[in-house]
């Protein structure tokens, strides 16, 4: 039951992937979150994303951010990073997950999703049959709440943990897989 709501990989952030793995494996594009995936809601790209980016664009990957925010606040983030994106996504519906596909001209098996968010980037791929890692979601110190889906995403990744024949399903491309 809850298998649509688990990811491929779990890890720690988007600096545990190993994109060589990953792209020895076949993966020809990586499609991000941005929010708490890539960086702190709302924060700016900082120089490690824009590195990030480009040691992988520089790899053959193609990347596209997949963004439930508006265009101003993509684009803001895009400044210093050469990249496909679509605002306004409406995740988890699948239809720009698969318009993300065909922007990128690649087939669906050759792409990921990498997201913080178990109900909307998470499902959102795998109703997509797009493969999915999970990345644990960015907060700063200060903060020590968080909202009632983070909880109930805890309780799931309980049980994604306890399920081993569903994990590491992308060969094990995590150079350190979350806790």
């Amino acid at each position: 039951m809850f298998k649509l709501f688990y990811p491929y990989e779990y890890v720690d952030s988007v600096f545990a992937i190993d994109y060589n793995k990953l792209y020895k494996n076949g993966y020809r594009g990586i499609i991000f979150d941005i929010d708490n995936t890539l960086v702190h809601h709302g924060d700016d790209s900082t120089k490690e994303i824009d590195d990030l980016f480009k040691t992988i664009q520089s790899m053959g990957f193609k990347t596209l951010l997949l963004s439930n925010n508006n265009e101003e606040r993509v684009k803001r983030f895009l400044k210093n990073i050469d990249s496909l994106y679509i605002c306004d996504a409406d995740k988890p519906n699948v239809t720009n997950y698969l318009k993300a596909i065909e922007m990128m001209n690649i087939k669906k098996e050759e792409a990921v999703f990498v997201g913080d968010q178990i109900f909307t980037d998470i499902l959102g791929a795998n109703k997509s049959n797009i493969a999915s890692i999970l990345v644990k979601f960015i907060r700063l110190e200060s903060e020590t709440k968080i909202g009632k889906r983070r909880h109930i995403e805890n309780m799931i990744l309980k049980f994604y943990k306890k399920n081993k024949n569903l994990q590491n399903r992308l060969g094990g491309i995590c150079i350190k897989e979350a806790d």
